[in-house]
């Protein structure tokens, strides 16, 4: 890792964090707001106002970040969310949420092309970015844990009216972030408007390894939002805990995959890449089936399956950084940029449909299928992840 990299890591890792907190207070918002009386129907859309802004500006942030630079641009999506996050607070329209996660959701476009670039233009062997990624990562994990213990805190007191003024103290973290990032120096590539070349860059992608890893990248995100956002609602609704320990309890699963991501980045150089991955994939796969057999064999809503979901956030985690830093180190970092943007995409887009999905569940009572479901999505990256692997040991 270059000295210029290791400068500039707190500040990349408080970004990812930032980012996180937004992005994941999702399980909070639905937890409280469906107690104020607001279908599960209107809040799985509600996700798509967070997701489909990032799938839609992602292609349009590359020419931005392009022309006004990396370092900018960055700390201009840190300034809008801290400006949002202290708006939030005093507004108290259902409206307000979709257009608050909206542009939540174009400022994270942009700030994780940004990350993801800075990363790539800093390292070119495949371990190390992987390292990096990993640990950059590790703190989108934390912020998960962090928002649901501070937000956890504020609704079981005596001040849970005021739940939402936690959104400050993400608006503090934001200055403190664009602070660090404006004492920096960050190396960047030359500003240049990509827009007449965006059709052309973006035909480059087009073949079949590329496209079995959006796929992957797709079916990885759509199964951590299905523990990210609903997690907790299916602990309050099914396993019948109170919204505190519901939040705490999913609080576990970030802890579980910050660990997952930590050791990662530490052992990651004596393994190889592929087969690591497979091996967290079977390991949710098995945690899964203990808890559908306890499911059957023992009771649908038994407390022991509240320990059993966080350990799988210990084998998820790993996947996301493992897979994209493998298929990024091959990408050139002329195209970097537009390349995260896909990864962006596809990630939005499932994170987006997964959570539609899984609100059509909550809605229709069948929260018993919930780990079932689960296994079939995993079963289905397994399936997938095979395929990708088989192609890109050719390809490359």
């Amino acid at each position: 890792m270059s000295s210029k990299l290791r400068n500039i890591s707190l500040p990349l890792k408080l970004t990812f964090l930032i980012f996180s907190m937004v992005l994941n207070c999702m399980g909070i918002v639905i937890l409280q707001l469906s107690e104020a009386n607001i279908t599960y129907e209107k809040l799985g859309l509600l996700e798509s106002f967070k997701d489909l802004p990032i799938a839609f500006i992602s292609l349009f942030a590359v020419n931005f970040i392009g022309r006004i630079g990396t370092k900018k641009a960055l700390i201009f999506a840190l300034i809008i969310v801290g400006i949002c996050s202290s708006i939030l607070p005093f507004v108290k329209v259902f409206w307000f949420y979709k257009l608050w996660f909206a542009i939540i959701g174009t400022c994270f476009a942009i700030g994780k092309i940004c990350v993801f670039g800075i990363i790539r233009n800093n390292i070119s062997d495949e371990k190390s970015l992987t390292k990096t990624m990993s640990n950059v990562e590790a703190s989108f994990m934390i912020g998960i844990f962090v928002v649901n213990t501070i937000f956890g805190w504020l609704i079981s007191s005596k001040y849970s009216e005021y739940w939402k003024f936690g959104f400050i103290a993400i608006s503090v973290l934001s200055l403190i972030t664009i602070f660090l990032f404006s004492r920096l120096e960050i190396a960047e590539p030359k500003k240049t408007d990509q827009k007449k070349d965006l059709l052309s860059d973006l035909s480059g992608f087009v073949n079949p390894s590329i496209i079995i890893f959006l796929a992957v990248v797709f079916s990885i995100v759509f199964v951590e939002q299905s523990f990210n956002s609903w997690l907790p609602s299916f602990y309050k609704n099914h396993l019948k805990v109170n919204s505190f320990f519901a939040l705490q309890a999913s609080s576990f699963l970030a802890l579980f995959s910050y660990v997952g991501r930590t050791i990662t980045a530490h052992i990651i150089h004596r393994f190889p890449l592929s087969k690591y991955y497979v091996y967290c994939l079977l390991a949710i796969i098995l945690v899964l089936g203990i808890i559908l057999g306890i499911q059957y064999f023992e009771s649908e809503d038994s407390k022991a399956i509240l320990f059993l979901f966080p350990i799988i956030g210990f084998f998820l985690s790993p996947l996301y950084p493992v897979i994209n830093s493998k298929m990024i180190v091959q990408i050139d970092k002329e195209k970097t940029n537009l390349f995260t943007s896909l990864i962006v995409i596809f990630s939005s887009l499932g994170s987006s449909v997964s959570s539609i999905i899984i609100s059509l569940l909550f809605e229709n009572q069948l929260l018993r299928y919930y780990p079932l479901y689960i296994l079939f999505i995993v079963t289905v990256l397994f399936s997938i992840s095979l395929i990708y692997f088989k192609l890109i040991k050719k390809t490359y």
